[in-house]
């Protein structure tokens, strides 16, 4: 059954109007904590943009985080609270597995190995892509355009393909202090 039909019929022109501009335009706090409602996410304060994809489990998301633009969230994944997930960034909790019979790759996924977890105050930039499996250690920073295959410490800075550590922020003062740039 299709998501129109659970849920009342085709759309008439003006609700498709009203429908793609709110799905579409309306990236401000209002609509992105309505849109998060929506999805299921209840946590206070939880707001996603639009574009987001976001298929994980009610309340997954802790309070006061943000699911960027155009973002992709699937699977067994837990943010913290005070996470900011940037524009079009993937974080996918399973993996396909291969099939020595078929010499193909399964449609089921690894869901054993591939739990990710977003610890609080945690940083995703634009186009970050946590691969599963992995810890985003609570405060870090991951660069822009970084793939995450491994486990991130606390208050980290990390950053490229792969990623790997190039700082760290001081707990304290909040200031970022690079490796080999001190």
């Amino acid at each position: 059954m299709s998501v129109q039909q659970k849920f009342g019929g085709e759309l008439t022109d003006e609700e498709f109007r009203k429908f793609t501009l709110y799905t579409a335009q309306s990236n401000n706090k209002h609509d992105d904590e309505a849109r998060a409602q929506i999805l299921g996410f209840t946590n206070s304060d939880v707001r996603i943009a639009p574009g987001a994809i976001v298929r994980i489990g009610e309340n997954q998301i802790g309070t006061n985080s943000y699911v960027g633009l155009y973002s992709y969230v699937n699977g067994d994944v837990t943010i913290g609270e005070d996470v900011l997930i940037g524009p079009h960034v993937s974080i996918v909790a399973s993996n396909h597995v291969f099939e020595p019979s078929t010499h193909s790759f399964s449609g089921r996924s690894d869901l054993q190995k591939g739990k990710v977890i977003i610890e609080d105050g945690v940083w995703l930039t634009t186009g970050v892509v946590i691969t599963p499996g992995n810890t985003i250690g609570k405060c870090s920073l991951i660069c822009a355009n970084s793939v995450v295959t491994t486990d991130v410490p606390a208050y980290a800075i990390f950053g490229g393909s792969p990623a790997k550590q190039l700082g760290h922020i001081d707990a304290e003062t909040g200031e970022y202090h690079w490796i080999n740039k001190e």
